[in-house]
């Protein structure tokens, strides 16, 4: 999947900037007259930057996951009804979100293509209100429910 390979990608660079400095080290000690001069950022600056960017959408890859699963919740009690519609009216905004990332003109791996910083910025604004509302609705259904079971069966519905 695009998680798992994001996950690789993330790995192999990490790997090879502790290796980078491991030789660096090793260099220095064995050669202290002849230490490598170069500065870290210099070597690394645009691989710390696409590094950046495959965190980013790592997370937007993983929120796009969890918030999908809003789409089949359904809220029980007393007020279950109304919960439920505002779970849905979550999840259509956030469909509406996830359609502005993706009818972006530019490739969002490009580091040179600076709106993604804009446009993810936008995004994880929009995910924050959503998260809030999630919260409130949430809370209303704790406060719906009379029994700690039924507690356990609110939190278990929006963990499936």
């Amino acid at each position: 999947t695009a998680i798992d390979m994001l996950k690789m990608v993330i790995t192999v660079f990490g790997k090879f900037k502790a290796s980078f400095f491991e030789y660096k080290a090793k260099a220095n000690a064995e050669c202290p007259n002849n230490q490598w001069r170069m500065q870290n950022n210099a070597v690394f600056v645009r691989l710390d930057a696409f590094l950046e960017r495959c965190h980013d959408i790592w997370d937007l890859t993983r929120t796009i996951m969890q918030f999908t699963k809003l789409a089949k919740i359904e809220v029980g009690g007393t007020k279950g009804k109304t919960l439920t519609t505002s779970v849905a009216q979550i999840s259509f905004d956030f469909n509406t979100a996830v359609e502005a990332i993706k009818s972006v003109d530019y490739d969002i791996m490009d580091l040179d293509a600076k709106n993604f910083e804009d446009t993810y910025y936008e995004f994880r604004g929009r995910i924050k209100e959503l998260e809030r509302r999630l919260g409130s609705v949430i809370t209303q259904g704790f406060d719906d429910c009379s029994t700690v079971t039924g507690r356990f069966k609110l939190l278990d519905s929006f963990d499936s």
